[in-house]
């Protein structure tokens, strides 16, 4: 990696900087950030929206004197590119991993619903209130860990949280700021959350050497954690 450069790495829906555990410690200069609501961030559910985890994300960048990579995972792809577009001149590269890659007018519940394989629909448990939704239990592992051991099954359903509505309903607003910043995708081929044919469409007028394929399901920092840290420390450094 090159020197002086920070990673930070940006949990997707449901989770929290817990999912990090296996590959966090394996990334030269690496830090994991808990969105607002979730993990150990008490900020009420009602409270949340897509600025407030933009702002989350920009506050912590701004701990770091040095330039940043963005990992992003799944949902937090709109944030990263949200991020980009703020403070463009801060980021050294953007690396979406399973992730979602907006363009202009996007909204993560828009991009979703384009799928013509809806894998995790069928898994959504909505809020009685409808601010927020959870994953059944019961479907979560096939969903988002079915490549991944016992335990860490165990572990993930242990800290899996509800995911507020309102950031993921929210279209992103991305111009020349965000053209400006350098983008890498990280995809997997056996993804059962994003279908990995929406993941090379979103891709599709990238340049080749800024996409990289694993042989994963939706969530390599548990199934392939050493795989996955030697990847994004050598796309950080290019």
């Amino acid at each position: 990696m090159a020197k002086g450069v920070r990673i930070i790495l940006v949990h997707g829906s449901c989770h929290g900087t817990w999912c990090w555990r296996d590959v966090l410690p394996l990334i030269k200069n690496a830090v994991a950030i808990d969105l607002p609501s979730h993990g150990k961030d008490t900020t009420p559910i009602c409270e949340v929206t897509l600025e407030l985890y933009v702002d989350a994300v920009i506050a912590e960048i701004n701990k770091h004197p040095e330039p940043v990579v963005l990992v992003c995972h799944s949902a937090a792809g709109v944030v990263i590119a949200s991020v980009a577009e703020r403070v463009p001149n801060r980021i050294s590269r953007l690396i979406y991993l399973c992730a979602y890659a907006p363009k202009n007018g996007d909204a993560l519940h828009i991009m979703r619903k384009r799928a013509k394989r809806q894998l995790v629909l069928p898994a959504i448990i909505r809020a009685d209130d409808g601010l927020s939704y959870s994953v059944d239990h019961a479907k979560a592992p096939g969903i988002f860990y079915h490549d991944c051991s016992a335990e860490t099954v165990e572990y993930a359903l242990a800290n899996l949280g509800p995911q507020p509505v309102l950031p993921q309903e929210t279209c992103v607003e991305l111009g020349v700021n965000y053209e400006s910043v350098s983008r890498s995708y990280i995809l997997g081929n056996d993804d059962h959350t994003v279908p990995p044919e929406e993941q090379e469409n979103m891709v599709a007028d990238w340049p080749a050497k800024d996409v990289h394929r694993m042989n994963c399901g939706h969530s390599p920092f548990f199934s392939q954690p050493g795989a996955l840290a030697q990847l994004i420390d050598e796309i950080g450094g290019v």
